[in-house]
């Protein structure tokens, strides 16, 4: 065949990784002889001049903030064009080499067994059979459609569920509900107090930025790094913001167990906290507050319901145990000291809270409880009146922009817009469902299993009082799965539960299970048919860069960078090529090109509104005015502060709820999530405090928060970003390891040295790392990023690669909420020692003699034979 020459070019691409519908970072990719040669941030001056864009500016004691005249992408995304020639591409597609859909499926060398080369062909007429031969079977809902999580930014190509649109048309699925998993205790705690918001976060959250900027004092982030978690999702302005707080005189103060990359160049204050104890810190300043009578009573006396119940709680009325500072110091590890400034500083000064999504503060077990109190203590200050705010930093609550209102894909007002074929998988909700928490618990169980609440990121606070059942009622449809159809195989390294969800995979209930992805890793190696995905620089498409922490959001047309790697092909596409065998393609394409989605979403945007298709197209993007009156918007809660009666919270009460009716009438015997949060020592589903039995073999409280260098999973191949010490940790046996933090008195006790390979342990099973010894972080504690690649010495037991999500809890957040609990629980650390390893070489010699490359880690040619060619 002949090479494809492409032209010398520059295309604006969104450099962002949080998944589907557009994103933000946004780039512009220089190409040339075909090959990406930079990429680097986006120059919004490219076709537009200052003058043609209204910009915003905020002010604070005669200095000025405003949106910078270029982007700011995280370093990773600048370095894309290393994950875009990964040597770990996926190049053609793949069938296990001992799955034989007429004969033996062995699904017990899932995970071990390697791969052969085939056809497109034969790749999509196996998966049409197999559909079919499932559908006829056991009926439709018998195929599990994977289609959630963060991935690229695309929205025609998105990794989101297009097999969603074509097994919709022919019948249906068993829908996997992806959970909030950066937003855990807000979604399942924070709606109880002061209702619905995005997500369980404080809605409306227009202006707080703005408003945090010229009225709060000081801000506290909370198991929050601004230096670090936005770099995948809107890059980094958060940072510039961050040091114009500073400027103009706010003081920061940083909560969380480790001196992260924001408390070490930004705090005035770092509160070491144990990890996941912060309820007990929170309910003792509760205490200082109400025995020292330095609250907002007459906030509390119009804006609240509830106040009685909790306040009895708090001091002890209710169980004979005061929330004193010297009893949460026991719990959390803060000084009682610290703890009685901490709360004095609080009520004296006007203070907003922080966070960017939410790590480990939000991710633990009982997170809701965290995030009820959080609320309740900004409520106790007078939520919503000048610098009291819930921020998710600039994620949400910067300057309205003209033209912008109501585009959030779950906005009632134009769901039906979404009927075009790229956003219906959006749409396409099914009867019977599976929390992504339960994937592994629902196929292992012999019985029915039943929760509340789905977990879906735009359902109702009253979703989770209802009660589901998986599978349904056969006269309802319901059956067992048994094929799984993944483009999102990040399962094991990002959520709960991950040796259990290992196993789970090699259970022959499961008889195919196919994944799409540009790179063999992670869950694809547990998959029977592998088809190779495109990155979004070889796919066109248009993207909405509406995320409120962009600087400038726009609509860009992300033209093709370069031509298809490999024998890959875009997401949409692959679905469309099965549905084809299937007689289905009408149904999935509705007869429309790339270009005519291009201008269909264009459409839904209202774009036709803002600047003409044909301006678009010869310019490429278009940038939004903020509106001329934009400061006239009510900051967050300002109206419902001011007048609570007329302006309602979307509670049952109309008020903020310390005590919730709901959760009282609806789960009357749930002792885990109270209607008045409370501080959760254990229950038969989690017990992982360092009060715990266990922790006199498990003594270590493990942390785990987003990555500093990749977006949960994506991006561990970079081979730039892997030379960074804090990166990756190279290993004696030439093995690169992904870096566990440890503080210099831990290591010290048990013999470990900075570089040392370790074991990172507890029941669950165990997990290599490389010693990062350091005082960056409290004792007691150790730390690990999350979505290291997963590399299995033995499934479902030993982890080389770092995935730390494989010993975690399998539990879910906790009785009634099925959140993942991934963060915050009971380890021990030890220096591997060199008989050990010795000892895994001659038991799992597979194992050690995969292809391996320090640079990238594991390649495409360890799970292939002839991989190479």
């Amino acid at each position: 065949m002949a090479e494809i020459k492409t032209k010398d070019k520059t295309v604006l691409r969104s450099l962002g990784l949080g998944g589907f519908f557009g994103g933000g970072a946004e780039g512009m990719i220089d190409v040339k002889d075909g090959k990406i040669v930079r990429v680097r941030p986006m120059r919004y001056g490219w076709k537009y001049n200052k003058e043609d864009v209204r910009q915003w500016e905020m002010k604070r004691d005669g200095k000025t903030i405003t949106a910078a005249w270029k982007s700011l992408p995280g370093p990773f995304s600048l370095a894309y064009k290393k994950r875009v020639y990964s040597p770990n591409r996926i190049k053609y597609p793949l069938k296990r080499v001992d799955w034989d859909p007429n004969g033996e499926r062995n699904p017990q060398n899932r995970g071990k067994s390697k791969y052969v080369r085939i056809s497109w062909d034969e790749a999509t007429d196996l998966i049409a059979s197999e559909i079919k031969r499932i559908h006829k079977t056991y009926g439709y809902n018998a195929i599990l459609m994977q289609g959630d999580g963060h991935g690229e930014c695309k929205t025609i190509n998105t990794p989101h569920g297009h097999s969603g649109t074509l097994l919709d048309n022919m019948g249906g699925f068993t829908l996997q509900v992806r959970n909030p998993d950066s937003w855990e205790g807000w979604y399942w705690g924070a709606k109880h107090v002061w209702g619905q918001g995005v997500q369980g976060n404080m809605w409306p959250a227009a202006n707080i930025v703005n408003d945090t900027t010229e009225n709060s004092e000081q801000v506290l982030f909370w198991g929050c790094d601004p230096e670090t978690t936005p770099w995948g999702f809107t890059g980094q302005f958060p940072s510039r913001l961050c040091y114009f707080w500073s400027e103009v005189g706010i003081k920061q103060i940083y909560i969380c167990p480790d001196l992260n990359y924001g408390a070490a160049v930004h705090a005035d204050k770092w509160i070491p906290v144990l990890p996941n104890t912060d309820a007990a810190l929170q309910l003792a300043i509760a205490y200082v507050w109400i025995t020292e009578d330095i609250y907002d009573k007459e906030y509390v006396d119009t804006h609240v319901v509830g106040f009685e119940p909790f306040a009895d709680y708090v001091t002890g009325k209710e169980d004979g145990v005061p929330k004193t500072p010297a009893w949460a110091s026991k719990k959390c590890g803060v000084p009682e000291w610290t703890i009685k400034a901490l709360a004095r500083e609080f009520a004296a000064k006007v203070t907003s809270i922080a966070h960017y999504f939410g790590g480990g503060f939000i991710r633990g077990p009982f997170s809701h409880e965290n995030a009820r109190l959080e609320v309740i203590l900004l409520g106790m200050q007078g939520l919503g009146k000048p610098g009291v705010h819930h921020h998710q930093l600039t994620y949400f609550g910067m300057p309205r922009r003209e033209g912008l209102g109501g585009t959030f894909f779950w906005n009632p007002e134009i769901e039906e817009r979404l009927s075009i074929p790229v956003m219906s998988s959006v749409t396409a909700w099914q009867e019977q469902v599976i929390p992504k928490t339960l994937i592994h618990k629902a196929i292992e169980s012999d019985e029915p299993i039943t929760f509340h609440g789905t977990g879906a990121i735009e359902a109702l606070a009253m979703d989770q009082f209802n009660k589901y059942t998986y599978p349904l009622p056969k006269d309802e449809g319901g059956t067992e799965i048994h094929m799984m159809w993944t483009d999102t195989p990040c399962r094991i390294t990002c959520w709960n539960g991950g040796n259990e969800t290992q196993l789970s995979l090699r259970n022959p209930k499961i008889e195919c299970i196919v994944s799409q992805h540009p790179w063999l890793e992670n869950d694809c190696i547990y998959s029977d048919i592998i088809l190779p995905a495109n990155t979004y620089m070889e796919v066109d498409d248009i993207l909405t860069n509406i995320r409120q922490g962009t600087q400038q959001p726009n609509i860009m047309i992300a033209d093709k960078a370069i031509e298809p790697i490999g024998e890959s092909k875009s997401d949409f596409e692959i679905v469309v090529e099965i549905a084809k065998k299937l007689g289905y393609e009408q149904e999935v394409t509705g007869g429309l090109s790339i270009q005519d989605m291009q201008k269909k979403v264009w459409e839904y945007m209202d774009g036709e509104k803002l600047v003409s298709w044909e301006d678009l197209q010869e310019k490429k993007y278009w940038i939004y005015n903020t509106a001329e009156n934009w400061k006239d918007d009510p900051a967050g809660f300002e109206k419902f502060a001011k007048d609570p009666e007329k302006h309602k919270l979307p509670t049952p009460s109309g008020k903020l709820e310390f005590y919730s009716e709901a959760l009282a009438e609806n789960f009357p015997d749930d002792k885990e999530r109270q209607p008045v949060p409370k501080w959760i020592e254990k229950s038969a589903m989690h017990d992982e405090r360092l009060s715990s039995h266990r922790a006199k073999m498990f003594p270590l409280l493990l942390m785990s928060n987003h990555g500093r260098w990749r977006v949960h999973s994506q991006c561990d191949d970079i081979t730039w970003t892997r030379e960074v010490q804090t990166c990756k940790i190279m290993g004696p046996d030439g093995y690169k390891y992904e870096p566990l933090w440890l503080h210099t008195s831990e290591a010290e006790k048990r013999g470990i040295k900075h570089g040392d390979i370790v074991k990172i342990f507890n029941e669950r099973g165990i997990v290599l790392a490389g010693a990062y010894v350091t005082e960056r972080l409290r004792q007691g504690v150790v730390y690990i990023d999350h979505g290291a690649r997963h590399d299995p010495i033995k499934t479902g037991e030993i982890e080389r690669g770092g995935a730390i999500n494989t010993i975690s809890p399998a539990g879910i957040t906790s009785r009634n909420c099925v959140g993942q609990a991934t963060s915050g629980y009971l380890v021990q650390v030890e220096k591997l020692r060199g008989e050990e390893m010795d000892k895994w070489r001659r038991e799992y010699p597979d194992a050690f003699e995969r292809e391996y490359d320090p640079d990238a880690g594991l390649r495409f040619d360890a799970w292939v034979i002839g991989g190479k060619k």
